[in-house]
């Protein structure tokens, strides 16, 4: 019998029937805990893993975190140098619309992968199920370090774009100050620094900031729509007050490339702005109801997100004065350099803080969400001196550790903006990181494992498969994309290289090479890290179990797989 204490309330958990694709799966075992066990608890002992942290996350809480690491605002004013800058207006409006529609593919694809799957691990779990067992190791060694890039350069991206944005204040308001690189270095490494302060507080804490920062975004997003739309200068400038439609539609076209190609390559904007919808998938295990409210949180971000996006931004292409001048400015910052033209200096100052304090905001969102994919691949020996790297603080219940190596790595990849654009490479990075580790799964999902994967009780269902091909062919289509320089032949210097190939592509070569050379002694895909004294095989064992709890006065529960209808 096992030799687990026997407590007055048993609950039983049979994995083969939670209806779940897990690392115990087949193995016809049941998980005996000494409490009472609640539905999201009883999914994640299914996968494999012990409940660690607390639910304290609603769907509402939730969506305020990934609506933070969203951050529209800051995103838009960073990213103004892959749209404005590669297809002027058209790549702030039609072309922002088409890519979203595959961006949108991506996300109720993940949404529906992660309602299956609802753990911190996220897409890497999943690629480990839903692969060919003679794979899954691999595929998801590939998968778990992309979607870490991801996570990784996450927060030190945002916090640039915000020390950016801080400086070309700085030159406005002294014209005696020079821009020097270290300026924004030491910069961006504090603001990265208070926000690993926050990333490491409570769960209870980090969800009221999250919400207080969501309502931020919110109305800050809305006060800078109105001041551009009202309160712009144009008339005095002696302009209409609008563009017509055949300049805020129009192709600006700033790269060597066709017309079409610039447009493609304008989608890295969106893409980027747009890649936080994955956040919940990696707060599932912090989140109630879990297998819903994450796959709602997903969609809800990007449609959300996508729409206020798109909003803002053709308020931006019918105010624009010059889409040259905003790009080529001496401030260095397209969004400061945009504002500068039509709003004066007081109005470009409150503007201008209101996407600083949302970036910072974000920062401290993407390095909450960066910490927890850390913490789930470190639980599988996914990384060196893992056994660190998956520790619960005992105070705050959250991955402290995790946060500060990430802190420290992102103080490492900010060192690239000494070698001027080479810094633009993280942008890029965040983008194919990201596809790379939706699409393998996403493609897994409708071609080998399409005979067996369990959905969860938010799916697509018969519109599963139009999504991961619409999700898998956009991805597919993006992923060179996203390496091509904006300008080429001899135009393209070594400043103005696109060093995304050698960033990406020179990292995930040393870690697969890294799995072939020893990793693969030590990982072997996602494990289960319950007490082997939880699991029980034999039938008798488990009756000799119930009989001892109930002969004590007590009550064994056997954990249900149903939603109740009302959270679904």
């Amino acid at each position: 019998m096992s030799n687990m204490e026997l407590k007055p309330n048993m609950s039983i958990i049979s994995v083969d029937d939670m209806n779940v694709t897990s690392v115990l799966s087949g193995r016809h075992e049941k998980i005996v805990m000494d409490h009472n066990v609640d539905h999201d608890e009883a999914v994640i002992l299914a996968l494999g893993y012990k409940q660690e942290f607390k639910r304290e996350f609603s769907l509402l809480t939730t969506f305020g975190v990934s609506f933070s690491v969203l951050g529209l605002l800051p995103s838009i004013a960073s990213t103004l140098w892959y749209s404005l800058a590669y297809s002027g207006n058209a790549g702030i409006t039609w072309a922002y619309l088409i890519g979203m529609i595959g961006v949108m593919g991506v996300a109720c694809s993940m949404a529906e992968i992660s309602s299956a799957f609802p753990t911190s691990g996220g897409l890497y779990y999943a690629t480990a199920m839903l692969a060919p067992p003679k794979y899954k190791a691999i595929l998801s060694w590939i998968v778990g370090w992309s979607n870490y890039f991801v996570q990784v350069t996450g927060a030190p991206s945002v916090a640039y774009g915000g020390a950016s944005m801080i400086l070309a204040l700085k030159q406005i308001m002294d014209d005696s100050y020079v821009y020097q690189t270290w300026h924004c270095y030491l910069l961006t490494v504090g603001l990265t620094f208070l926000a690993a302060i926050i990333a490491s507080l409570p769960t209870k804490w980090i969800a009221w900031i999250n919400s207080a920062s969501t309502i931020l975004n919110l109305i800050f997003l809305f006060v800078s729509w109105i001041v551009v739309l009202g309160g712009n200068n144009r008339v005095e400038q002696g302009l209409p007050k609008f563009n017509s439609n055949k300049i805020a539609w129009g192709i600006d076209n700033l790269t060597d490339w066709p017309d079409g190609i610039s447009i493609l390559m304008s989608f890295m904007a969106v893409i980027w702005t747009m890649s936080g919808f994955d956040s919940p998938f990696h707060l599932a295990e912090e989140c109630s109801n879990a297998q819903v409210a994450t796959p709602r949180a997903i969609v809800l971000t990007a449609s959300v997100g996508g729409l206020l996006g798109f909003v803002f931004q053709i308020s931006m292409a019918y105010t624009i004065v010059s889409v040259d001048d905003a790009v080529n400015a001496d401030l260095g910052q397209p969004y400061i350099s945009y504002l500068a033209q039509i709003l004066d200096t007081p109005r470009v100052l409150c503007l201008a803080s209101f996407a600083i304090i949302l970036a910072f905001t974000m920062t401290f969102a993407c390095m909450i969400a960066a910490s927890r994919v850390l913490f789930s691949y470190s639980r599988d020996n996914c990384f060196p001196l893992s056994r660190y790297w998956c520790h619960i603080n005992p105070y705050t219940q959250t991955p402290v550790n995790a946060v500060w190596l990430n802190w420290f790595f992102g103080c490492l990849l900010c060192l690239l903006m000494f070698g001027g654009v080479a810094i633009d490479a993280i942008f890029s990075v965040g983008a194919i990181g990201s596809f790379i580790s939706f699409t393998i799964p996403t493609l897994l999902r409708i071609t080998y494992a399409r005979s067996f994967f369990k959905p969860g009780p938010w799916n697509l269902g018969r519109y599963s498969y139009i999504s991961g091909w619409l999700a898998v062919s956009f991805t597919t289509l993006m992923i060179p994309i996203l390496c091509f320089p904006q300008y080429r032949g001899a135009d393209n210097t070594a400043e103005e290289m696109n060093w995304t190939v050698l960033v990406y592509y020179g990292s995930m070569f040393l870690c697969i090479a890294w799995y072939y050379i020893y990793a693969h002694k030590v990982y072997d895909g996602p494990k289960s890290n319950l007490d082997k004294s939880t699991l029980i095989e034999d039938e008798n064992e488990e009756y000799q179990i119930i009989d001892s709890v109930v002969s004590k006065g007590g009550v064994v529960n056997y954990a249900s797989n149903e939603v109740n209808d009302e959270k679904a």
